[in-house]
């Protein structure tokens, strides 16, 4: 692993356990026990350090999301909903820390506006199998995408356990959204 990807590593760490405000060139330089010239050889300032973050997320976003569409596509929708949280399940704290950051930056809202309508589309797939009406598949796949963000802010945070529960239960609705 370079030091490059030591430092976005550690900075998505300490943005899951402190948030934006935490991701501070000098404490995780002691954290990595590198120095702030190593910093400086792989980013040219703070603000592009904050993008590679940025980018890390997204990327490993979209890499989740066609990891499940290539997994579910050939389940059923009721199945496929009951699986989704296998393929998509969300670090609460990090997806928290990242909504906290998108209130406050136009780069980071951007980013999460990207992931956000890529998780819905893909929902929007899975309900369009089962209604042929395109506003009503949105609605539907707002459903399971509301109760993924509302996890990830939720206090205290529902376990796997719990949302592949709730999953199965949302999937128990698909026979009625589709009469």
């Amino acid at each position: 692993m370079t030091s490059k990807d030591r430092w976005i590593d550690e900075g998505m760490a300490v943005l899951r356990e402190q948030g934006i405000d935490g991701v501070r060139v000098d404490r995780i330089a002691v954290r990595l026990g590198l120095t702030k010239g190593s910093f400086n050889h792989h980013f040219r300032g703070v603000g592009e350090y904050h993008r590679a973050l940025l980018q890390r997320y997204e990327r490993e976003s979209v890499a989740m999301a066609e990891r499940a569409v290539s997994q579910l596509a050939d389940l059923s929708p009721q199945d496929a909903l009951v699986a989704l949280p296998a393929y998509v399940s969300f670090d609460a704290r990090s997806e928290a820390a990242i909504r906290g950051w998108a209130f406050q930056d136009d780069e980071a809202r951007a980013v999460l506006e990207r992931v956000d309508e890529l998780r819905l589309h893909t929902l929007i797939g899975l309900w369009r199998n089962v209604v042929a009406d395109s506003t009503q598949a949105r609605s539907a796949a707002m459903v399971p995408y509301l109760v993924m963000i509302g996890a990830t802010v939720a206090l205290p945070t529902p376990t796997d356990a719990e949302m592949r529960e709730l999953f199965a239960l949302l999937a128990t609705l698909v026979p009625a959204v589709s009469a």
